[in-house]
């Protein structure tokens, strides 16, 4: 599949775009295509070391970074998918089930936005409606029956507003699905993998570790959509992005997050294959922290950070 480059990467485009076509040609430019590979890869590495707030919300965007299915995919093992919520029916936008990881037993779930049309829209491009926090919670549940951590990826714009979702209790079951999060008895880690929105994210967010890939955001609102209710002008979804602090490093330094998985020179769309494997070391790394611990005290110490999140800032 083709790369698609982003509005900033410009330059970047136009030196791929050279060795292709030097490539293809019959003659000897070995050198100018290995030299304009070094000069790409350097301007890449300058470009992605100072990325804004605006610039890192497009790369968490960005279409071909890894998406759940890819993970479950690529590291968890005996994957068993469950559905539904025992009370609607079910929601293709967050999936789940029980599974391995390096031979241990995990409930594992997140938001699946979908890689193309016909999955974007099977998918509801990551935006769960109430079924989907009522599965999540029910995740929680059997979880906390088996005795086995639970992972959450969060990949999302936000939940679905539309009016069926509302008639069917949307804030309701965020509501519960954030309060089983905070009192579930097993260890649980949360990886923000791309967009992190509002309620929708934070439903599956409330763990004792929230990783997020370097290049990934959240936040209360998009910028677009905080840009029009501050200025009535959502042409300035830059400077709201900015102002917000949504990227990882900002939420890092406030408290928010614990931990921050660095991406590959580029972003993660570019080496699919590299962040995943990461992400995989990051929660080991994460369940061995965790694993010792009891129930009680996890309990307590997930409430407490939560519960004490902002009030530094006071």
């Amino acid at each position: 599949m083709a790369l698609t480059y982003l509005d900033f990467e410009r330059n970047i485009a136009e030196l791929d775009n050279k060795i292709a076509l030097l490539t293809q040609k019959k003659g000897s430019h070995d050198q100018n295509v290995s030299d304009l590979k070094e000069k790409s890869k350097l301007q890449l590495k300058s470009l992605y070391s100072k990325l804004g707030a605006w610039e890192k919300t497009q790369v968490a965007r960005h279409p071909s970074r890894p998406h759940f299915s890819e993970y479950i995919n690529s590291f968890v093992t005996s994957y068993t998918p469950l559905s539904g919520d025992r009370k609607f029916g079910d929601d293709c936008a967050l999936l789940g089930g029980l599974g391995k990881i390096r031979g241990r037993s995990v409930l594992i779930m997140g938001h699946e936005k979908g890689k193309d049309t016909e999955t974007r829209l099977k998918h509801n491009f990551g935006m769960a409606q109430p079924e989907g926090y009522r599965k999540a919670v029910r995740f929680m549940e059997l979880a906390e029956k088996f005795n086995v951590p639970i992972i959450s990826f969060i990949d999302t714009a936000g939940a679905y507003p539309g009016r069926g979702a509302e008639e069917r209790g949307q804030a309701e079951a965020i509501a519960r699905s954030i309060d089983k999060g905070l009192s579930v008895r097993v260890p649980f880690i949360s990886i923000i993998s791309g967009e992190g929105g509002s309620g929708g994210a934070v439903a599956i967010a409330t763990a004792d570790i929230v990783m997020m890939l370097e290049h990934s955001i959240y936040s209360v609102i998009s910028p677009e959509g905080c840009a029009s209710i501050l200025w009535r002008d959502g042409d300035r979804a830059k400077d709201a992005a900015k102002a917000m602090k949504i990227t990882a490093q900002n939420l890092k330094r406030l408290g928010i997050i614990d931990k921050i998985i660095k991406e590959p020179i580029g972003g993660a769309h570019r080496s699919s294959d590299e962040m995943i494997k990461s992400v995989e070391v990051s929660i080991v790394k994460s369940l061995d922290e965790l694993c010792g611990k009891g129930s009680s005290e996890l309990v307590t110490q997930r409430r407490s950070k939560f519960l004490n999140i902002g009030r530094s800032l006071l």
